[in-house]
């Protein structure tokens, strides 16, 4: 009795062992059959920009707001007429900003309700085409000084404006150079890629020329003229 439970037992587990190697057998069977593979591709170019913006200040300390005020009447013009002899046309004059400071009594620590001066900041942006020319502006407008004005440089920002259609070609090379790559991984293993199964866009990188630096957010470099734009695809392909 003992005998034929014994061999029932090897059967059953025979039976189970073969079922086994079946369903795995199966499982590898439709797991290269619906099988893919993700490469990460990218493409670069470098372009350079086509506009600039210059941001300034006109910064004033007079005793007294009307004093400010007159003061900045009579450098604005200056100022102007500095950037028309230039070759700058687009020049935006925005609001003033200005604050009294008040005098500070050492002996007490603390500052007193007596007016010490009246501080006023005048901004301006001035755009060109030039880059060179908003770029050699913004270098050489503090020798305003030389003539009683006090300028403050609080941006200079240059832009590309066919960025859109670039991102539109780069992704398509990001796309085909992970095709590259998913062939030449593919190729030790016999097989080919096949038609692609999803496609996921990375974020762009717009960075100075000579630039290593990534960001999970994107990079938007407006500092410098010259840009590597970089863009990243994450392909799935079908092996066939």
């Amino acid at each position: 009795m003992f005998e034929r439970l014994e061999k029932f037992q090897l059967v059953l587990l025979a039976i189970i062992l073969a079922f086994g190697i079946f369903s795995a057998a199966k499982y590898v069977s439709n797991s290269m059959s619906r099988g893919g593979i993700t490469v990460t591709g990218s493409a670069n170019e470098i372009v350079k920009s086509d506009s600039g913006k210059l941001s300034f200040e006109i910064q004033i300390q007079a005793k007294t707001k009307s004093d400010a005020y007159k003061i900045l009447q009579s450098q604005l013009p200056v100022v102007q007429n500095y950037l028309k002899d230039k070759g700058i046309q687009n020049i935006n004059v925005k609001n003033y900003n200005g604050y009294y400071s008040y005098k500070y009594n050492s002996l007490t620590r603390d500052y007193t309700n007596e007016v010490d001066f009246y501080r006023l900041s005048q901004p301006v942006d001035v755009t060109s085409d030039d880059v060179n020319k908003i770029k050699e502006i913004s270098l050489d407008i503090q020798n305003l000084l030389n003539q009683g004005v006090d300028i403050n440089v609080t941006q200079t920002a240059y832009f590309y404006s066919k960025l859109s259609d670039l991102k539109v070609k780069l992704l398509e090379e990001a796309t085909n150079d992970a095709k590259q790559r998913a062939s030449a991984m593919l190729k030790a293993t016999h097989n080919k890629v096949g038609k692609i199964q999803s496609v996921n866009m990375g974020v762009f990188q717009i960075t100075q020329v000579d630039s290593t630096d990534v960001s999970d957010m994107g990079i938007n470099d407006t500092s410098s003229i010259d840009k590597k734009v970089t863009a990243v695809a994450n392909v799935v392909f079908k092996i066939k």
